[in-house]
């Protein structure tokens, strides 16, 4: 055993957790736990404010498959992470996040830089813990990545205040098995389950893979390839489950929702038969409930109870990690043959191609053509990360991913400011990846201050800003549904190109679609990060739409010839 303060306990446990990488910022409340870190293997990431720290935890979790971690200081420390904690929470990403606290005969007493963390982020947390005793140190970290990283993932946040990090006590490392009273995994399936989802498959003649974040979260991705290849059945993916299977294969359909394909949308609504793999029927996916795939019955594989039923009514669920699931139900299988139904899906495919706007002759510059650019440009295995908006639907849309773990957003929350310091955790996470951060001009200025963080770190990442001098996706909104009342969207831009440079960057300004293949070769043979201006259209709409309140057979198609 050997004599250390809990600030050397923290950074013990954490090495023991395998962590390597944090994004943190000093503050008074976790001085301790700052001036203990250089005794340990770990680089720290300096953001330029803490809700960059938490988005950049995140990043790192979704791309590496790791537990990220992000630090703060109490009082406003503490709450400037909040937002990066409910972004995680929504898109179950497992973030370790450490907050220091004041001294703990003064909590509750109004001190400075005092808030209650625990009950402002116990609704945005899988769980949080105040430690009040030094004792207690090791036993919650280890909860904590425990419970981060297993079931369905999440953020945990652990309070500690400033005398417990200076605490000394006579310490040695636990690593007995971690019993938590009332946490438990879900067993296996029962054969019973198992067979009737193979006969509801067996049965079915139009069926649809609904396939969401949780294939990605379990590693599923063969299974849900080989499902789908036994049984033909085409595959719709959500927002976080782009990437679950390649763009290519001739099953994925594309992205369903209300941002989602006409004929991704039209064969849900045609459905006999929903397959829920790993989804949670958002309203983003659903639009509206009573019209949702009237004519089909519902097999929802799911890890977290609590989401059956909750949204849409199933008529079998399959509880437990979707690859186990899919792993246990395979030999239940039987191939089949849908052709006639792929067939149907393929010229419903090849009617909707001829609206898209990529396809479409045109001297103006649109963001549909930045990105299907850029996506024919760029290193096929780079990640991409976006920002909130409509920058993200066109993402979704037009940058075709063949790879799991390559496409990075803020799905539940919609955070915008997301998108530049989660591409900082994702070149972290993959640092010999090609990194694209696609933003609009209003949530790439949220966060714009992390371009020093760039530079600090000496990292290469290509920054896409597509500006069309509005907050474009409630434009939109305004546009189609409030009379085209653009009240609080116009939004005006410092010179990127040379805020750019003013970070010691570089910047591009491309104006015309002639312009993006020199410019995209330039931003890849530059050796530090590039910032990317594309000056589109104003008045650029993403389509299809759904509206709030429709079905999903009521979307908003895309014109037949541009204004």
């Amino acid at each position: 055993m050997k004599k250390l303060n809990g600030a050397q306990i923290m950074w013990e446990c954490i090495v023991h957790e395998g962590v390597k990488q944090i994004f943190g910022y000093p503050g008074g409340a976790n001085l301790p736990i700052f001036h203990h870190l250089t005794e340990y293997p770990i680089d720290l990431v300096l953001p330029r404010h803490e809700q960059s720290a938490a988005h950049m935890a995140d990043g790192f979790a979704r791309v590496s498959g790791q537990v990220g971690v992000a630090l703060a200081t109490s009082g406003p420390g503490a709450t400037n992470l909040v937002t990066g904690i409910a972004t995680a929470m929504l898109d179950s990403s497992p973030v370790v996040f450490f907050t220091g606290q004041v001294g703990s005969h003064l909590l509750g007493f109004d001190a400075f830089q005092e808030v209650d963390v625990i009950g402002i982020t116990m609704p945005i947390t899988k769980h949080n813990y105040l430690v009040t005793d030094v004792n207690d140190l090791t036993s919650t970290i280890r909860e904590a990545f425990y419970i981060a990283r297993s079931g369905r993932p999440g953020p945990v946040l652990i309070d500690i205040p400033k005398d417990v990090q200076s605490a000394v006590i006579e310490w040695e490392y636990d690593d007995s098995p971690i019993h938590l009273a009332g946490y438990k995994l879900e067993p296996a399936l029962k054969a019973g389950e198992l067979g009737s989802a193979a006969e509801m498959i067996k049965q079915a003649k139009k069926p649809v893979i609904l396939a969401g974040h949780g294939v990605l979260l379990s590693g599923a991705m063969q299974e849900l390839k080989d499902f789908a290849e036994k049984t033909m059945t085409p595959v719709a993916v959500t927002l976080l489950g782009i990437g679950c299977l390649p763009a290519s294969h001739p099953l994925n359909l594309g992205l369903m929702g209300m941002h989602g394909e006409a004929w991704v949308n039209q064969a849900i609504q045609e459905a006999d038969l929903l397959l829920a793999f790993g989804m949670r029927f958002d309203d983003r996916v659903t639009g509206n409930l009573k019209s949702f795939a009237p004519a089909a019955k519902k097999i929802h594989f799911e890890i977290d109870r609590s989401e059956i039923n909750k949204n849409v009514t199933v008529e079998l669920a399959l509880i437990g990690d979707i690859g186990e699931s899919l792993r246990q139900l395979a030999p239940h299988l039987e191939a089949s043959d849908r052709s006639d139904w792929n067939e149907h899906i393929s010229d419903l495919r090849i009617e909707s191609g001829k609206r898209d706007i990529k396809n479409l002759k045109t001297d103006k510059l649109h963001a549909a053509h930045v990105i299907h650019d850029i996506s024919l440009l760029a290193d096929p295995d780079c990640i991409v990360v976006t920002d909130v908006g409509q920058n993200q639907m066109w993402a979704a849309q037009y940058f075709t991913r063949e790879k799991p773990y390559t496409l990075v957003t803020s799905g539940g929350l919609g955070t915008m400011g997301f998108g530049l310091p989660a591409a900082i955790g994702a070149k972290f996470a993959r640092p010999d990846a090609e990194v694209w951060c696609i933003s609009g001009d209003g949530g790439f200025q949220m966060t714009q201050a992390e371009l020093q963080t760039l530079k600090q770190e000496g990292l290469k990442v290509n920054i896409v800003i597509l500006n069309n001098g509005y907050l474009g996706m409630v434009r939109q909104w305004q546009e189609l549904f409030f009379s085209r009342n653009y009240s609080g969207t116009p939004i005006t831009s410092p010179d990127f190109v040379k805020l750019a440079e003013a970070h010691g960057l570089t910047g591009l300004r491309i104006t015309q679609r002639s312009e993006i293949e020199a410019a995209i070769r330039k931003a890849q043979e530059t050796e530090g990060s590039v910032v990317l201006e594309f000056k589109i259209e104003r008045e650029d709409m993403v389509f299809p739409m759904v509206p709030t309140g429709a079905g999903l057979h009521e979307m908003i198609r895309r014109p037949e010839t541009l204004p």
